[in-house]
C-alpha cells in the first residue's frame, strides 16, 4: 500500500514528516487501461489516415497504398478476435466457421474481379463497390432494428435515429451507384433523363421520409406500424438514388462516383455508430469527408455548383440545345506523316482519355515519351481533371507505363501554355478537349476542358468520327490546324514508333 508523507506541527512548532497509510481509490476511479481491441481500432485509424496522406502525392502513393493494406489487416484481425471473445450466444466454434465462410467467399469474389476487370472497367468497378457499402449498411440497420443488442435498446430515440439515417443513406447509395456503373459500362444510355419537377420531387421525397422518422421515433419500438415506416423509408430512398443519377449525363459520371463514395462513407459511419464500432465510425467519417472534399474540387474543375450534385440532374440545364458541332472537310494523316511532324517539333503536349485505356496503349506511349526525350524534344502529358471517367483514372495507367511522375501535369498546369507547344497528341480525349465547352448553350457549357486548339499542330488519334462519352460533337475535328488519325490507338502509337525509328 503506498504511502503518504504528511507534516506534523509539535508543540514547540517544529515540524516533523511522517508516512502515513494512503487510503485505497476505489475500483470505479481507476483509469481502465484500454483493451487490445481498442489498441488495434487506434493503431488501423492510425494507418488509415496515413494511407489517405500517402495517395494525396504521386511520389508517396505507394506507401500510402501499403499503409492502407496494414491497416486494413489490423482492422479486420480485432474484428474476427473481438467476434471470437464476445460470445454471442451459439459458440466459438460456430463463430469461427460462420467468419471462415464469409472470409473464404468475399476473398473469392474480389480475387475473381482484381483478375477479371480491366484498368478500363476500373470506374464502374468502383462504382458497384460504392454500392455494395450502401447495400451493407441497409442489411446492418434492418438487423440492428429487428434484433437489437441489450446495450443498443438503452439508447433510444438516439438509437433508432442512427438505425433510420444509416438505412436512408444506404439505399440512396446503393441504387444510385448501381446505375452510375451501368451507365459507365454502357448498358443503360448515358444520357440524362429528367422528370418534370425533378427538383421538387427530390425535395418532397425528403420530406416524406423526414416525416415518416418522426413517426418511427415516436410509435412503439418493433411495432408494425414502426415497421411500415422504415420499409416506406426505404423503398423511398431507393427511388431516389435512381431518380438523382438518372437525370445527370454520362459526362458527368466521374462526379456522380466521386459523390455516392462520399455517401458510402457516411452510410459506414452512421452503421459503426449503431452496432457500436468506434474504428467503423472513424473511417466511414474519413471516406465521407475526403469524398466530399474530391466531389468539391472537382465540381470545381467542370464548372458544376456541389449543391447541385447533392440533389441531382446537375449540368443538364440549357441542355436541349444542340450538340454545338459543326460539319465539314478534315485533314487525315497517316502515322509516318506524324512522325515526321514530332521529328521537327521542340515541345510537345499529349493529352491522354478513356479511348487510352481502352486500347491498353499507356505503355506504347510511354516509349514513344522516352525516344522523344531522347531527341531533345520536351514532353509533357495534360491531364484533365475528370479523363478517364474516374479521377486520378489516366495518372494510374501512365504510372503503370512507367511515365515520370514530373511530366504528368493537371490541366491549370498546361492550359496557359499551349500557345507556345508545337505539337499536341490526343490520345483517346473527347469531351475533355471540346471547344463547344466555351460556346453559350452547349450541353456542356462552362465545362473547364483542355485549350489544345490553341497550340500550333493538332493530332487527334480516333477511331472514327463519333461523339465523346457526353454526346457532343467536338468541332475541334474540323479546324485548320488539326488533323485526324485515325485506328486502334495502341496500334497507331507503335507504327508511329516504327517510323522515328
Amino acid at each position: 500500500m503506498p504511502a503518504t508523507l504528511i507534516a506534523l506541527v509539535g508543540p514547540t512548532g517544529a515540524q516533523t514528516a511522517q508516512a502515513v497509510p494512503a487510503a485505497p481509490l476505489p475500483a470505479a476511479a481507476l483509469p481502465a487501461l484500454p483493451s487490445s481491441v481498442a489498441l488495434a481500432y487506434i493503431a488501423a485509424a492510425i494507418l488509415f489516415i496515413l494511407a489517405a496522406a500517402g495517395l494525396s502525392r504521386h511520389e508517396t502513393s505507394a506507401a500510402g497504398n501499403i499503409a492502407g493494406a496494414i491497416g486494413m489487416g489490423v482492422a479486420v484481425a480485432a474484428a474476427i478476435g473481438m467476434a471470437l471473445t464476445s460470445d454471442p450466444g451459439q459458440g466459438v466454434v460456430v463463430t469461427a466457421v460462420l467468419i471462415a465462410l464469409a472470409l473464404g467467399l468475399g476473398a473469392a469474389i474480389g480475387m475473381t474481379l482484381a483478375r477479371r476487370v480491366a484498368m478500363t472497367g476500373m470506374p464502374q468497378l468502383i462504382a458497384v463497390l460504392n454500392g455494395l457499402v450502401g447495400l451493407a449498411a441497409v442489411i446492418v440497420g434492418l438487423n440492428s432494428y429487428a434484433s437489437p443488442e441489450p446495450a443498443a435498446e438503452a439508447l433510444g430515440a438516439f438509437h433508432l435515429g442512427e438505425v433510420y439515417l444509416g438505412v436512408l443513406v444506404g439505399a440512396v447509395t446503393f441504387t444510385g451507384s448501381i446505375l452510375a456503373a451501368l451507365k459507365l459500362a454502357g448498358r443503360v444510355p448515358g444520357r440524362p433523363i429528367t422528370l418534370p419537377g425533378r427538383n421538387l420531387l427530390n425535395l418532397a421525397a425528403l420530406l416524406v421520409c423526414l416525416a415518416l422518422l418522426v413517426a418511427f421515433l415516436l410509435l412503439p419500438e418493433g411495432s408494425p406500424a414502426a415497421w411500415a415506416c422504415l420499409a416506406a423509408m426505404t423503398i423511398i430512398a431507393l427511388l431516389l438514388g435512381v431518380h438523382l443519377v438518372v437525370a445527370i449525363g454520362g459526362g458527368d459520371m466521374p462526379v456522380v462516383v466521386s459523390i455516392m463514395n462520399s455517401y458510402s462513407g457516411w452510410a459506414s459511419a452512421l452503421t459503426g455508430f449503431t452496432i457500436n464500432n468506434d474504428l467503423l465510425i472513424i473511417t466511414g467519417a474519413l471516406v465521407g469527408s475526403s469524398g466530399a472534399y474530391l466531389s468539391y474540387l472537382m465540381c470545381q474543375a467542370m464548372n458544376r455548383s456541389f449543391a447541385s450534385v447533392i440533389l441531382g440532374g446537375f449540368g443538364t440545364e440549357g441542355s436541349s440545345a444542340p450538340a454545338g458541332g459543326q460539319d465539314g472537310p478534315i485533314d487525315e494523316v497517316d502515322a509516318a506523316s506524324v512522325a515526321h511532324l514530332l521529328q521537327s517539333a521542340r515541345r510537345v503536349v499529349i493529352t491522354p482519355g478513356y479511348g487510352m485505356a481502352v486500347a491498353q496503349a499507356q505503355y506504347p506511349v510511354a516509349t514513344l515519351t522516352q525516344m522523344l526525350q531522347a531527341e531533345g524534344v520536351e514532353v509533357t502529358f495534360g491531364i484533365h481533371p475528370v479523363a478517364g471517367r474516374l479521377p486520378g483514372h489516366m495518372n494510374v495507367l501512365l504510372a503503370e507505363a512507367k511515365v515520370p511522375y514530373d511530366v504528368v501535369l493537371e490541366m491549370d498546369e498546361v492550359n496557359d501554355d499551349f500557345g507556345e507547344v508545337d505539337v499536341v497528341l490526343i490520345i483517346g480525349a473527347n469531351d475533355t478537349v471540346n471547344p463547344a465547352a466555351e460556346e453559350p448553350g452547349s450541353p456542356i457549357a462552362g465545362m473547364p476542358v483542355l485549350r489544345v486548339w490553341e497550340a500550333r499542330r493538332v493530332v487527334v488519334f480516333k477511331r472514327s468520327m463519333a461523339a465523346g462519352y457526353a454526346g457532343v460533337q467536338n468541332p475541334l475535328f474540323f479546324r485548320e490546324n488539326t488533323s485526324m488519325l485515325f485506328g486502334d490507338a495502341k496500334e497507331t502509337v507503335e507504327a508511329i514508333i516504327r517510323a522515328l525509328e
